[in-house]
């Protein structure tokens, strides 16, 4: 099976200049824990809610913080056409438990996550990926 066939393609991305607060607006108003960070048309990094708690709210920043000064800027991801066991073995070396699913000509296509995974019905691949997560804790 290969990531595209299993990858959420409906995923939400903010700027590097827009604020904290957008960016926890975005991701009550979509349900998501995590956005990706565009800039023109490149992949810059991501945003999880827990860098918004631990690297900005905890440190004392306030709402109006660019995202830029936050976010993770080294992004890992993978290709749409990769498949499935690979990608989850790499999931598991790394520990975590989403990652953004480029095209071949490197553009965003999708994201992948532990959800998305458990959605393939391999409890192999689905083991393999909490395991390694797991371990990151």
């Amino acid at each position: 099976m290969k990531i595209n066939e299993i990858m959420s393609r409906d995923i939400c991305t903010i700027q590097p200049e827009q604020s904290i607060r957008e960016a926890a607006e975005m991701m009550a108003k979509v349900d998501s824990g995590a956005l990706l960070v565009n800039e023109g048309d490149r992949l810059v990094g991501m945003l999880t809610d827990r860098d918004i708690c631990i690297r900005a709210l905890a440190k004392g920043m306030d709402l109006d913080t660019p995202v830029r000064q936050v976010m993770s800027p080294n992004i890992r991801y993978c290709f749409e056409d990769e498949d499935l066991q690979h990608v989850a073995e790499n999931m598991a070396d790394i520990h975590v438990r989403r990652l953004p699913v480029m095209s071949r000509e490197k553009r965003l296509v999708g994201m992948v996550s532990l959800g998305n995974i458990a959605s393939s019905n391999d409890p192999n691949i689905t083991n393999t990926v909490l395991r390694g997560v797991a371990q990151a804790h």
